[in-house]
């Protein structure tokens, strides 16, 4: 923007020659605004007043970003989500609306978050190097706690299947569950993630090498992959012949699959928010950080399934 104020300074009659509008980032309405060509003048007070409301350039590669309301409100939705839940499991009447209430703001709260920080890195170019290394460590650790999350999980897991108390029979699977077959439906899904793996890997270096086409053929395929693993989880749980309260098995059991089909379900809807962004040109060569913060999850999806494939299908299905 600044580059056109520089030009129209020193030649003011060939920019208004070669340029219609003036197009600038309103800052206060965060819209995408112009000026006609008969409104500028060339008073330094009109660059004053345009200045005010384009965003501000510093001397240094951070982004301090801006004061913003979506914290404090999706915390309200966190809440409401959380009391609800815990109502509806004593039975209480209005739990339900609670929980829709509390999941409604999370959903707006998250898409209208998210839009801010698309437009920050996009169209106003506050995503720098610097802040790019920030928020790929941001990531990383994340990704970490999430391992420790399902580390406690497995723990549990292993904890009651390496010594087996009497009051389960003294045996692992425990008397009277009878297990999954590993080499039936888990193959299958472990086949399926493991391709939606490789194909999320063909997208990246599709974008690496500008290859749009590729990269948003893989990432379709992807989703589909995904769609399918969800779907055939969820004809397993229909089809199983246990449930959650059965023993420490069912516990354990659900609550690792479980858990990481909800992070199945989170890691589709940002691929699918990835490809809708590289749909929209919103990616590069050298700027996809936000694809790659979503394959970096997907792969590790793929990991956890691997070790609960192996560990509790496999080894404690036996």
């Amino acid at each position: 923007m600044y580059f056109y104020v520089l030009v129209t300074l020193l030649y003011p009659q060939s920019f208004y020659t070669l340029m219609k509008n003036f197009y600038y980032i309103n800052k206060k309405t965060l819209t995408l605004e112009s000026v006609e060509k008969e409104t500028v003048s060339n008073t330094l007070a009109f660059y004053k007043t345009l200045s005010k409301t384009t965003i501000n350039t510093h001397k240094h590669p951070y982004h301090l970003v801006n004061p913003s309301p979506w914290p404090f409100i999706i915390s309200f939705g966190c809440f409401f989500f959380t009391f609800g839940n815990v109502m509806f499991f004593h039975g209480y009447t209005g739990s339900i609306f609670l929980i829709l209430t509390g999941l409604l703001i999370i959903i707006f709260t998250m898409y209208t978050w998210l839009r801010d920080i698309v437009r920050e890195a996009v169209y106003e170019g506050q995503h720098t190097k610097q802040v790019q290394l920030g928020l790929r460590n941001g990531m990383l650790l994340f990704i970490f706690s999430e391992l420790l999350f399902f580390m406690s999980f497995f723990w549990a897991f292993f904890h009651s299947a390496l010594a087996p108390t009497p009051e389960i029979g003294s045996l692992w699977p425990p008397l009277g569950i009878e297990t999954i077959n590993a080499w039936g439906v888990p193959l299958l899904n472990t086949i399926i993630l493991l391709s939606s793996g490789a194909t999320i890997t063909w997208a990246h270096h599709a974008i690496v090498y500008g290859d749009r086409k590729n990269a948003i053929i893989s990432l379709i395929i992807t989703i589909l992959l995904a769609f399918f693993f969800t779907m055939i989880q969820a004809f397993e749980y229909i089809e199983s012949t246990f449930s959650i309260s059965d023993s420490i098995y069912g516990t354990t059991f659900f609550l690792l699959t479980g858990f990481h089909g909800i992070h199945v379900i989170i890691g589709t809807v940002f691929i699918i928010v990835s490809t809708i962004r590289l749909i929209n040109h919103h990616f590069t060569k050298q700027h996809h950080f936000g694809f790659e913060a979503a394959a970096w999850y997907w792969h590790f999806v793929d990991v956890v399934w691997l070790f609960l494939f192996v560990a509790v299908y496999w080894w404690g299905g036996n």
